[in-house]
């Protein structure tokens, strides 16, 4: 129980420090933190269980109170210390218990927010992956394209599926070494223009 309190803590302020870097770091740390005291939870319901004690309702008089004490602005952690020191092993328990789930509540509204930062922003390791993705695809050589690079801007537009085309170089043939544009579909699409006319052919 001591262990997977101690989890709870630790992965909730170790996934606030991954915060800065990594959303999804703190979001799988977060998760784990709740794991834990799920766990917690039901290590005090066993027991309770084990040894013939009841298990507050959360609705109950008893846990209403707990609520309102640890609610309290004059509440500290001194206050549940006081509590767990000196109550009956029924008390404690649900007192811990009462604890965990306000935790867990609160840390099922932290994952939904952190879920919905992640996919809209994510942390510095996805914005740099995306970025460091985003260069690699433009540095990225076009397979498809054997040929010469070309000016987009100045580039017509293929004569059969009006994409845009390449300026590329003939390697065979009678017009060996002469250019010529070619769609940049190719070779789904095999429309060509001269490169001195405006004149397609196929």
């Amino acid at each position: 129980m001591v262990q997977a309190a101690r989890s709870g803590v630790r992965n909730i302020e170790e996934g606030s420090v991954a915060s800065s870097t990594s959303k999804m770091t703190e979001l799988m740390l977060t998760n784990v933190a709740r794991a834990s005291l799920e766990e917690l939870m039901r290590d005090c319901e066993d027991f309770l269980r084990h040894r013939g004690l009841p298990v507050w309702d959360k609705d109950s008089g008893e846990a209403r109170q707990v609520r309102a004490r640890l609610a309290s602005d004059q509440s500290d952690t001194s206050d549940v210390y006081d509590i767990m020191k000196t109550a009956s092993p029924e008390v404690a328990a649900n007192t811990l218990l009462c604890l965990v789930n306000q935790a867990s509540y609160l840390l099922h509204r932290q994952l939904a927010r952190l879920e919905r930062d992640f996919v809209e922003h994510g942390g510095f390791t996805e914005r740099l992956y995306a970025v460091r993705t985003q260069k690699r695809a433009a540095d990225a050589p076009d397979k498809s394209d054997p040929s010469d690079p070309s000016d987009n801007k100045k580039a017509p537009v293929c004569p059969k599926c009006a994409k845009p085309m390449r300026l590329r170089t003939a390697r065979q043939g009678p017009r060996a070494g002469s250019q010529f544009w070619g769609c940049s579909a190719y070779p789904d699409c095999k429309g060509v223009r001269p490169a001195e006319s405006g004149r397609s052919r196929s």
